[in-house]
Formats: structure tokens, C-alpha cells, sequence
């Protein structure tokens, strides 16, 4: 850690916890949303393109605030926004469960993406910082974070219903939880003069392999590149968050309150490979872990189609989040290395286009699955993962990590 920075190695360590509960509210607010999507279904009387094309409005809120979060990310500082948006998620998050009303549904999980698409912008560009003071490889320990909240969200509230509590105590415990984190790590985390030290002190090693290059433009072929990889691999992890609880309870007959399991798995999957993920990355280098954790993810969803018992569909959902673990860390890292592009300016680029992945793939999946099925659905996902491996393989080797 450089002197100059005027940053303690303690300041350090207290916001590295600080941005990895930060993470951890993302994740069990955005899981929360898994076992109610069922609920919402039937609540609404939806078929699978009617639910497909609502939730298409969580992925739109997410993608139109990304490019917005990175201004705000500058102008006030990551802490500032990561704050907003973690209470945005938390008011809303009882709503989804209570609201009969499709139009209401529909302005809520479009606001409730927002928030999500703010956080993400912002916890990923503080935690980049973070990594840049460390001088060590953690986002995939933030990410790790993010995996534990998303066990906790997708089974904390069918757990907490099935030991009696009304459910909208239930959901409310869970947003209080929320805020209660946000507030208590809110002063934790690095205030925006920090922030601007850090970006600048690195800004001036950049420049001077940068000079005679051409300004950034979202057309830059690397940014592009490494957005529609996200693309792919957001669209398996959202897959997972808005079918799967309705794979398993329609496709394989599990009971309404236990379908979240299968994003539970997923997240537990998730959550142990990243929390050991930055020492993977080292040891066999960032085009690997994603080649072979697409491959991973790819087979884990062909498994969970295929298997005619309830454990199989478990256990590939969990080789799916074995496997997709460490690739967004690795694209995150890749993104804000990226010679003469500013961490501000490439993380919402890549990450809106990741989103996009939100956005489309609800209405894609539902689309497919009321044609075809949703085993169709999830088959066409593994099918992009392959083509995430192949495409990585080749290009993955140029990006510093």
C-alpha cells in the first residue's frame, strides 16, 4: 500500500469488510426475489411469457441506471450510492411479495432493478479500489460475499415461513437485516476524496502506456468483447435466480416453499469457489478459470435438465455455480486493468452490458419456454457457456488480470 494515498493498512482491511457485507446485502436482497417469483406467478395468474415479460423491467431498471451509477460513482463517491441503493432494495423487497397488481409489479421490479443495477456498478468499482490498495487479487472474495447473501435470501424466506412467521414479517426481517448492515458500514468504506486519490495515483501509471491512443468509446473492441461475455454468463446466473424455483416446483414437483433449494445450491457453489477464487486465479491465470468454469456451468445445466430426480436438477445447478463462480471476477478484474480506460468508465460498460443479460434473458427464456419448455430454455443457456469457453480461449489470453 502506497504512503502517499494516506490510507492505514486498518482503514484498508475495515473497508475490504466493509465492501464485502456491502456485497452481501446485494446478494441476499437480489435472492430474496428468487423463491417469491412462484408466488408472484400464481398471485398474478401469469403463463411463462406474461412472467418472462415482467420480469423483463427488473433487468431494464438494472441496465438504464448502470451508465448513470458511473457518474454518480464519480461525482459522490461509491459509498454514497451503494448506500441508496441498498435502502431502495430493502424498501421494495416486501412489495414483491404483497402487490396483486401487474402494473404496480411492474413499476416495482423496475425500481427494485435499479437499485441492483446502481449497487453492482458501484460495490464493483469501490472494491476495485480496495484490490488496488491490497495489492492483492479479492474480487472474487467480494463476489464470494455476494454468494453467501444469495444462499441466505433464496432460502431464509421459505425457511422462516415454514417455522410459522406471516410472510410479511418474514420479507421484512430480511430488508431490515438490509439496512441495518448498510448503516453500521456505511463510514467503513472509502469516501470519494480516497476514491479519486486512488483512481488518480493509478491514472498517472496508465498514462504513460496509454499516450497517442484513441479516447474510450463503448465501441473499444476489448470492452465490447468482455461485455457480451458478461452478457452470456449474467444470463446463466439470471436464469437461475427467476426459473429456477419454478423449474423445480412445476417441472420436478418439489413443495412451493422449498423451491428456492435450487438457487441455494447455486449460491452455496458459488459462494465456496469464490471465497477461495482469488488464489485460483493466481495460481492458474484468468483464461483458464473462465474456460473451464463455462464448461463446468455448461454440463452442470445440461445435468439438471436431463435428471429425471430432484437431487440430479440440485446437483447440476450446483456444478453450475461451481463453474460460473470466478469468471465475472476475472471480467471485472480484466475491465478495470484495461490500458487507457478508466475503472469508472469500463465497469458500467461491461456490467450494462452484462445486465443486458437480465434483461433479455427473462423474456428470451419465457419466450422459449412457452413455445417449447423450459428444459429447452435452460439447454439453450448451457449452449452459450460453450460458446463463452471457445470465445475466451481464443481472446481471453490478450487482457491483464
Amino acid at each position: 500500500m502506497n504512503a502517499n494515498l494516506a490510507t492505514s493498512t486498518a482503514e484498508v482491511l475495515r473497508a475490504r469488510l466493509a465492501t464485502q457485507l456491502i456485497f452481501f446485502v446485494c446478494g441476499l436482497g437480489m435472492a430474496s426475489w428468487a423463491p417469491m417469483v412462484p408466488l408472484a406467478k400464481d398471485r398474478l395468474a401469469l403463463n411463462d411469457a406474461s412472467l418472462g415479460m415482467l420480469l423483463l423491467l427488473l433487468g431494464a431498471g438494472a441496465m438504464l441506471m448502470m451508465p448513470t451509477s458511473g457518474w454518480l460513482v464519480s461525482r459522490f463517491g461509491s459509498r454514497v450510492v451503494m448506500a441508496w441503493a441498498a435502502l431502495v432494495m430493502a424498501l421494495t423487497l416486501p412489495l414483491l411479495l404483497l402487490l396483486s397488481s401487474t402494473t404496480a409489479m411492474a413499476i416495482t421490479l423496475f425500481v427494485f432493478g435499479s437499485a441492483i443495477g446502481a449497487i453492482d456498478v458501484a460495490m464493483n468499482a469501490h472494491g476495485l479500489q480496495v484490490q488496488n490498495l491490497s495489492g492483492k487479487p479479492i474480487m472474487s472474495s467480494l463476489h464470494g460475499l455476494f454468494s453467501v447473501g444469495g444462499l441466505f435470501g433464496s432460502l431464509g424466506l421459505g425457511f422462516l415461513i415454514k417455522l410459522g412467521l406471516n410472510p410479511v414479517y418474514a420479507i421484512g426481517s430480511i430488508a431490515l437485516l438490509m439496512v441495518i448492515i448498510t448503516i453500521t458500514q456505511f463510514r467503513q468504506l472509502f469516501p470519494v476524496d480516497v476514491e479519486q486519490r486512488v483512481m488518480a495515483q493509478f491514472a498517472t501509471v496508465e498514462k504513460k502506456l496509454t499516450e497517442g491512443k484513441q479516447p474510450f468509446t463503448w465501441w473499444n473492441s476489448s470492452v465490447l468483447f468482455l461485455g457480451l461475455m458478461c452478457f452470456a454468463v449474467f444470463l446463466a446466473e439470471g436464469a437461475i435466480l427467476d426459473w429456477s424455483a419454478i423449474f423445480l416446483r412445476d417441472g420436478k414437483g418439489i413443495d412451493a416453499e422449498l423451491a428456492g433449494s435450487g438457487y441455494a445450491a447455486f449460491s452455496v457453489a458459488m459462494a465456496t469457489m469464490r471465497l477461495v477464487g482469488d488464489k485460483l486465479v493466481v495460481r492458474l491465470n484468468g483464461r483458464t478459470v473462465v474456460v473451464g468454469g463455462s464448461l463446468l456451468g455448461a454440463v452442470g445445466l445440461v445435468a439438471a435438465v436431463l435428471s429425471p430426480w430432484v437431487f440430479g436438477t440440485l446437483l447440476g445447478f450446483l456444478l453450475l455455480g461451481l463453474g460460473a463462480a470466478s469468471i465475472v471476477p476475472v471480467f471485472f478484474s480484466a475491465a478495470g486493468r484495461l490500458p487507457g480506460i478508466a475503472p469508472t468508465v469500463s465497469i458500467p460498460a461491461i456490467t450494462t452490458m452484462g445486465y443486458t443479460g437480465l434483461l433479455a434473458g427473462p423474456a428470451l427464456l419465457g419466450f422459449i419456454a412457452h413455445h417449447f419448455s423450459l428444459a429447452v430454455a435452460l439447454g439453450f443457456v448451457a449452449l452459450l457457456l460453450v460458446v463463452v469457453a471457445l470465445g475466451y480461449q481464443v481472446k481471453g489470453k490478450t487482457y491483464p488480470y
